[in-house]
């Protein structure tokens, strides 16, 4: 064999041995697996950060994470042979070993950052046998990532100071800034601080990091850096920041979803901490912003996190309570879509029985006649409790459902009338679901025009000033325990929560006076999108109420029936002007609009209301169960 292919033969047997080390001896990268959780935002930039295992702030550091300048001091100060050697450098072992026999000590190590990162890797004892497992380390390290893989473990390890790794981390920890946009004094803090990162802590020993900083600083470029640059570097930092954690009720979730807008979260979180500073040590909020288009949430404060007396633990967004009046602006939706009565129709707030429930308003006090639109804005009891009587309140059940959220009644209690006024349990998430409804007409869970019609009656001048065109509702629920304030524009949907999470009442609370004024400040944060109100007529319509001489009512079936699965069910009425119009829950039946009955066919057991409508608007309804 001649000395080429000799040559060939020794390189592909050493090669071929590399590689079967390399497979049997696989570099434990455990340590540089296990990372921080970062949650960036809907634009990239850093949201929350949740700490690896052990309280360890580790963050994935690249080399295209940091300025030049950096990598340009890490080499000269560590490693100024990084572009040309294997992972060892033989030229700064040979001084290294000189210096020590000339001086019987350890003078310089002769690491190479191949060498560092192997050491980061697996921590061991500072001693022979470890230099040579890193040295083994280094050459494989170097060989199956490259420089750039070699470069990543070690910005990524490279100890900052407590329990702080990483440069990333040590960038957002000491400055308050990603790493990318620190200049070269601050960068040559960082690399200063691997080297020794609690001698040189600037929070702890700020001289110690000043020179060692410095010192870093002399080594960029072989010696570029003058001592007036130098001179210009300033004091180093003498605290650390805390790292970012916005929205960590949203967050901590391993799955929350990049949706949350980083200057909008500031700006609520700032908000929500100046109101709370002003509420009872008690007494929480939340707040949400999510957008009507997609759904997203954009911004989401679920409490004072982890604040004593406030369940500061708890997803307040999260939390069960009820709506009271908030809820209304669905009942008069499906009111509109049903064709019970229009915004200028005429009801009368008199005091009404409604069986054994008896409905007041908020004040104790009744308005007499008046239309639709003011009966809503007023917030009013019976007009609300009369007109879901008519809907039925099964079919504010269904509608409700397919918003996504899910009502909550009290064991063994069927859907019935006090829902209207919020006698049903919802979270606020729930709720925002509920008035993108409107926002998006209706969603398919509601006739388009009626949640329309719904949205723009609400739309009305905030108190005490705020942007225009905002369509809003509050809500406050028995005893003073829950203070709502819920409102849409053109494109987003806010909700404003304010009450005790250990569900107590709160004396003299109400939605008007607690969340409203939060509702407003947060609509003043965000890009304008006003909704038109809704244009009414200028003279009062036919009260829904008014006598007929043969009103509209059904035969059958009769109130409260009971009807087997099977089987198609004839629905039969009598009195009213033709056509007529069928509706089960709210969805009309296809019929000969001439006749008085309808063939339909129950798809399953359950509640249903069947409502039957004349040409004139005015109608009747009873629930039957199918079993």
């Amino acid at each position: 064999m001649r000395g080429p292919a000799r040559l060939l033969a020794v390189l592909a047997l050493l090669a071929g041995g590399a590689w079967a080390l390399d497979r049997a001896f696989p570099p434990n990268l455990l340590r540089y697996e296990l990372r921080a959780r970062e949650v960036p935002a809907r634009d990239g930039r850093l949201l929350a950060v949740w700490p690896a295992a052990g309280g360890v702030w580790r963050l994935h550091t690249r080399a295209e994470d940091a300025p030049p300048h950096l990598i340009e001091m890490l080499i000269a100060a560590e490693d100024g042979r990084f572009h040309l050697h294997p992972g060892v450098d033989p030229l700064a072992i040979t001084r290294a070993a000189a210096q020590w026999a000339r001086a019987g000590r350890v003078v310089s190590g002769g690491s190479t950052l191949a060498m560092q990162a192997a050491r980061l890797l697996e921590p061991r004892p500072r001693n022979l046998r470890s230099k040579v497992i890193e040295t083994a380390r280094a050459l494989q390290l170097q060989w199956r990532f490259g420089r750039a893989g070699v470069l990543d473990i070690w910005l990524t390890l490279a100890p900052q100071g407590g329990n702080i790794e990483g440069l990333r981390a040590g960038a957002l920890a000491w400055f308050g800034r990603p790493l990318s946009t620190l200049d070269p004094a601050e960068s040559a803090l960082l690399v200063a601080l691997a080297r020794r990162p609690e001698a040189t802590r600037p929070d702890r020993f700020p001289e110690a990091a000043r020179a060692a900083r410095d010192a870093v600083l002399l080594a960029r470029a072989r010696g570029v850096a003058t001592q007036a640059e130098i001179a210009l570097a300033g004091e180093v930092p003498h605290q650390r920041h805390a790292l970012p954690r916005h929205a960590p009720h949203f967050t901590r979730d391993a799955a929350a979803p990049a949706t949350l807008d980083l200057d909008l979260q500031r700006s609520i979180e700032a908000l929500a901490a100046r109101a709370l500073h002003g509420l009872p040590p008690r007494v929480s909020l939340a707040i949400m912003v999510t957008d009507i288009a997609t759904g997203e949430t954009r911004a989401a404060f679920g409490g004072e996190w982890m604040a004593e007396g406030r369940a500061g633990a708890l997803d307040l967004t999260r939390a069960v309570r009820s709506p009271g009046s908030a809820l209304k602006p669905l009942v008069y939706a499906l009111a509109f879509e049903a064709g019970v009565v229009r915004p200028d129709t005429l009801l009368e707030d008199l005091p009404r029985r409604f069986g054994t429930y008896a409905p007041e308003n908020f004040d104790r006090e009744f308005q007499g006649r008046l239309r639709v639109a003011e009966a809503l804005r007023q917030s009013l009891n019976q007009p609300a409790v009369a007109l879901l009587q008519e809907v039925g309140p099964m079919r504010l059940v269904t509608a409700m459902k397919a918003g996504g959220a899910l009502p909550r009644l009290p064991p063994g209690a069927e859907p019935a009338l006090p829902l209207a006024l919020g006698g049903v349990g919802v979270t606020l998430r729930e709720m925002m679901g509920l008035y993108a409804l409107l926002g998006r007409e209706g969603g398919g869970a509601i006739e388009a025009r009626a949640a329309r019609m719904a949205a723009r009656l609400l739309v009305q001048p905030l108190p005490g000033g705020g942007p225009p065109g905002i369509a809003w509702k509050t809500g406050t629920s028995w005893g003073g325990r829950d203070a709502w304030a819920m409102g849409l524009d053109g494109r987003h949907v806010v909700g404003v929560w304010v009450g005790r999470p250990d569900g107590t009442p709160m004396p003299r609370a109400t939605g008007a006076r607690l969340a409203l004024p939060l509702l407003a400040q947060v609509f003043a944060r965000l890009p304008s999108a006003p909704l038109e109100p809704w244009p009414l007529r200028p003279g009062p319509t036919v009260a829904a109420a008014a006598p007929r001489a043969d009103p509209v009512r059904l035969l059958f079936p009769p109130p409260g029936a009971t009807l087997p699965e099977a089987g198609r069910v004839v629905l039969r009425a009598a009195g009213g002007q033709r056509p007529l119009t069928f509706l089960v829950d709210g969805a009309p039946l296809a019929l000969d609009r001439a006749r008085r009955e309808v063939g339909w066919v129950p798809p399953g057991p359950g509640f249903y209301r069947i409502t039957v409508l004349d040409a004139e608007g005015s109608s009747a309804g009873v629930e039957l169960r199918v079993r």
